[in-house]
């Protein structure tokens, strides 16, 4: 395990560090500086070549931010069966205090299609936490996997449920309601015009990232723009 610290800390790049603490300014790990791309490429090294990946993955002391992301990043690209998965996903969606770790790692788990009913059930329990990231990563679930005619009407359901007050809880929300309104207009539509439980905030934020799609036409952006609430 120290190998791997030693690597990530030989890979430190200290002026984009400084960009990035203004990105992710949410995380309380110290930041090293490392690009996404670059620990894509050292996970599936460790994968490959370590044998002490599962040791790694399992730590919940990491100190740095891009040690968290790297955690992540190996559980995903793992070959683990899907059930052990789960199991070292449930250990890792704690340490989830980014948006920038929470969003790196929900796509990279690329959940196949015979999993998905089971991944469904997995994350309807990060609902109903009292923890921003937490409820955060089910929501990006949601983006990622269950946009689709089985469950969109499942996920507009849940969203309208979720009240927590964190900042990237009410964006997440916004962003999977909006990519909503793209691919499902008419169902997207039909909720946003009903008595919904969307905060002021969550619903016009929404309007806004539909607003801004090139998916969606002029026509109906400026019926958006009309439904702003005040």
């Amino acid at each position: 395990m120290n190998s791997i610290i030693n690597k990530l800390i030989e890979l430190q790049d200290k002026k984009y560090r400084e960009f990035n603490k203004n990105l992710c300014p949410d995380t309380n790990k110290e930041m090293l500086g490392i690009r996404i791309p670059i620990l894509r490429k050292l996970a599936k090294e460790i994968l490959k070549e370590n044998n002490d990946w599962k040791d790694f993955a399992k730590n919940e002391n990491a100190k740095y931010f891009e040690e968290v992301i790297l955690q992540g990043l190996i559980i995903a690209y793992s070959k683990l069966e899907f059930e052990e998965k789960l199991e070292y996903i449930s250990l890792f969606v704690p340490r989830i205090d980014s948006w920038a770790i929470c969003d790196t790692f929900v796509p990279t788990l690329k959940i196949k299609d015979e999993y998905l009913e089971k991944y469904w059930n997995y994350i309807l329990k990060y609902l109903n936490s009292d923890k921003e990231f937490e409820i955060r990563f089910a929501v990006i679930s949601m983006l990622d996997y269950f946009i689709n005619d089985e469950y969109v009407d499942r996920v507009i359901e849940k969203l309208d449920k979720i009240s927590h007050d964190g900042y990237y809880v009410k964006m997440g929300v916004a962003w999977t309601l909006a990519e909503i309104g793209i691919k499902y207009n008419e169902e997207a539509m039909k909720y946003l015009k009903s008595k919904n439980n969307l905060d002021k905030f969550t619903y016009n934020k929404t309007l806004q990232k539909m607003i801004e799609s090139y998916r969606i036409d002029s026509k109906q952006k400026d019926i958006l723009r009309q439904m702003k609430r005040k």
